[in-house]
């Protein structure tokens, strides 16, 4: 089953360095984090700070999701959490 993603929040985590947001499965949620080096593959011109994160993800969003869809059909060990990282996309 692929993911729905009806919901455009996103946050950037400053602490990790990354932005999370959330797929749903029926009514599952799932978390996903997309690490600061894939946004910058994915928008080399991103800036470091909060807003740049924010708008790469943005920008990105479709690819993203599309991502996000492969990882967790992918999943074999039941995480409700996943990570994104540059070798993803």
């Amino acid at each position: 089953m692929e993911l729905n993603f009806p919901n455009p929040s996103r946050s950037f985590d400053a602490a990790k360095n990354r932005i999370r947001f959330w797929g749903y499965d029926s009514a599952m949620e799932i978390s996903f984090f997309v690490e600061a080096d894939a946004l910058k593959k994915l928008c080399p011109e991103m800036s470091n700070v909060e807003a740049g994160f924010l708008k790469a993800f943005d920008a990105a969003r479709t690819r993203i999701h599309k991502v996000a869809n492969k990882a967790y059909a992918r999943r074999s060990n039941g995480s409700r959490a996943y990570i994104l990282a540059a070798k993803d996309f």
